[in-house]
């Protein structure tokens, strides 16, 4: 009897983490509508409706904000697009949700590239490298995308004026 306030309070315990293992679901598994928004918004990229496309992929993230295709799918829009810096953006997102995505890393590289940052995308190559311990497709593009890059002269450079130091101006002319 001495020990029955013990067991009741133990078995309660036992009963309610059993019962809240149950109850949980799989959180890897996206809901079916975002994925049939997903297959509409491929169709439509594949006619070159981009915008009809990108709309597709946004409800899609509406639908599912864990569908991390669908945060890759926006970024190669934007890349098309000529904006690397949503593109990046777009696939820190999805990197959030999955940091070992080795498209999500590509294509951040390549629009790293696109917005003339090498280095950074060198640091998403060797990443890729880290996880795919055998050669995949995801490395050899990024890899010959640099070559690529590296090839190619600094244009931004170029076209920055220096600023003009003090007392490097030249003295106002009097006028009556």
């Amino acid at each position: 009897m001495r020990f029955s306030p013990a067991v009741i309070a133990l078995s309660l315990v036992f009963v309610t983490v059993s019962s809240a293992s149950f109850g949980q679901s799989a959180d890897v598994e996206i809901k079916p509508r975002s994925v049939e928004y997903m297959q509409l918004g491929e169709a439509a990229q594949k006619r070159g409706e981009l915008d009809l496309a990108a709309d597709l992929y946004e409800t899609a993230l509406v639908v599912d904000p864990r569908n991390g295709s669908a945060f890759i799918a926006l970024a190669q829009i934007a890349r098309v697009q000529k904006l690397p810096g949503k593109a990046i953006r777009l696939y820190r997102e999805a990197l959030i949700l999955d940091p070992n995505n080795l498209d999500a890393l590509a294509g951040q590289g390549e629009a790293l590239i696109q917005r003339g940052a090498l280095e950074k995308a060198r640091v998403n190559l060797s990443r890729i490298e880290t996880l795919c311990r055998s050669r995949c497709s995801q490395n050899d593009q990024l890899a010959s995308a640099i070559k690529l890059a590296e090839k190619k002269p600094v244009l931004s450079a170029e076209a920055v004026t220096p600023k003009p130091k003090v007392g490097d101006e030249e003295p106002a002319a009097d006028t009556p």
